[in-house]
């Protein structure tokens, strides 16, 4: 008989609380409907200010197929799904949420797909059971990342998947800040398959996805991803001079044939206040690359890890 094949379950937590009672069960009862497959679950707490890390180290002295990742203080979802697969040790890595918006069930189908070959497997949303504003922004973010960032970009986004573990290699050599790791699995291009499904509403708990970290998100992907804004700012820079050079040749034709007078001042201000707002909008985008350029270059860790609970293979 040949070795079971394992899977990991990698779970960013962030003051989830409430759903650790009910979530831990739920993704245990995954063996249940998942045969021949041994698992183990990566829960890393993402700086929680709340009993997140206590219930996750009493769950795990319940089951040593629980590992729990502490970091030092609240780095992003992002750097916690970066620190979960550092120490996942399976043949596939899911990763899904905490607060079982996304059906962990849903894992048996993905690992079928990924049986088949599949090196990625993309549970996407058809829909979400959210606020208008939630929808909004999150269609709008996904709609310009497959525009002008990543084509083929999942219409309604990703952030719960399977990956194979060649996959998770990669990922782990890539030492990049200030990033998105779906967006990263995405861009390395391996074979991918998508289930589709709806997220449900959230109903225990409050997000604490705030405008803020979305926001940033949607900076980081664009800066990492896409050469548009740099694309944006040469277009409109060629643009303008071109029509200061129209604009400076009729001055100088108005001026020569007598038809310029000494009016146009409201003019002038909206013209000096209209670039002014355009060289600004362009220092700052030209600032967020230079932070990130920054940000690598002084080789900060993207997290650090303040205690580790996990059994030695």
């Amino acid at each position: 008989m040949g070795k079971r094949k394992k899977i990991s379950i990698i779970i960013p937590v962030y003051y989830n609380e409430l759903n650790i009672p009910i979530t831990v069960p739920r993704l245990k009862e995954l063996d249940k409907i998942i045969h021949n497959f041994d698992f183990e679950f990566i829960f890393v707490d993402d700086g929680s200010g709340d009993k997140s890390y206590e219930l996750l180290i009493n769950e795990r002295n319940k089951d040593k197929r629980i590992k729990v990742i502490k970091l030092s203080k609240n780095f992003g979802s992002m750097s916690a799904v970066q620190a979960g697969l550092k120490f996942a040790t399976g043949n596939c890595v899911g990763i899904i949420s905490a607060d079982l918006q996304d059906p962990p069930e849903l894992f048996k189908d993905m690992i079928a797909m990924w049986e088949k070959g599949n090196k990625v497997v993309m549970a996407t949303r058809t829909d979400r059971k959210e606020s208008l504003g939630q929808k909004l922004f999150s269609n709008t973010y996904y709609f310009f990342m497959n525009k002008f960032a990543i084509k083929g970009y999942p219409k309604g986004g990703f952030d719960f998947v399977l990956i194979d573990s060649q996959v998770v290699k990669e990922l782990n050599h890539i030492s990049e800040k200030n990033t998105n790791i779906m967006s990263l699995i995405f861009w390395l291009g391996h074979d991918r398959a998508t289930i589709p499904y709806v997220r449900q509403k959230r109903e225990i708990g409050k997000s604490k996805w705030t405008l803020s970290k979305k926001i940033k998100l949607f900076v980081d992907s664009f800066v990492a991803f896409s050469y548009v804004p740099i694309r944006f700012m040469s277009f409109i820079g060629f643009l303008t001079a071109f029509a200061s050079f129209i604009y400076g040749i009729l001055i100088i034709l108005g001026t020569l044939m007598g038809y310029m007078s000494v009016k146009g001042w409201a003019t002038l201000i909206t013209f000096f206040t209209f670039f002014m707002g355009l060289i600004m909008l362009m220092l700052g985008i030209i600032g967020e690359y230079l932070w990130r350029i920054l940000d690598e270059t002084r080789k900060r860790p993207s997290y650090v890890i303040d205690e580790a609970e996990i059994d030695e293979d």
